[in-house]
């Protein structure tokens, strides 16, 4: 069993939906969610807001919290998995934000990874320092956020 097979299930126990606000993952996230038969039944959508922009446009970001921060950031990972969650009326809402390199982006160094999940109990928030070329961050960023979500999962039902 893999462990989009384990989220698609721990939705369907819940009864619960999720929905995706993805930047350094490109929809990767979404993706492997839906690659599993039936993930229509709990997999609502997802956005890519590679783009500042798109981030405020989409997601409802703070264009302030973003003049300030810069998108890599953990603020900035929570709004967008709440604007993912308000947008789909899902019941969790999640997200990644960083930077897959190669090198550093916004002054911050290859690796530096934030992902969130927004559900019925507020938001949750997790920095990660991944090392290893561009793919190996991105997909140790949907293992990541994969893995929290089925332990957030378990915890709240």
């Amino acid at each position: 069993m893999t462990l989009a097979d384990e989220v698609i299930g721990a939705l369907r126990t819940a009864g619960a939906t999720v929905a995706t606000a993805e930047s350094l993952t490109g929809g990767l996230v979404c993706s492997t969610l839906v690659r599993v038969p039936g993930a229509s039944d709990v997999v609502l959508g997802g956005i890519v807001a590679y783009a500042a922009d798109a981030k405020i446009e989409l997601l409802d970001v703070d264009p302030d919290l973003i003049d300030e921060r810069g998108t890599v950031d953990t603020d900035v990972a929570a709004q967008m998995a709440f604007g993912a969650q308000e947008r789909f009326n899902a019941t969790y809402g999640i997200s990644t934000t960083g930077v897959a390199g190669p090198g550093e982006s916004e002054g911050k160094r290859e690796g530096t990874v934030h992902i969130a999940i927004a559900g019925p109990d507020g938001v949750r928030t997790t920095a990660l320092q991944l090392v290893g070329d561009r793919d190996t961050i991105r997909n140790g960023t949907v293992d990541a956020l994969l893995s929290e979500l089925v332990a957030t999962l378990r915890e709240e039902t």
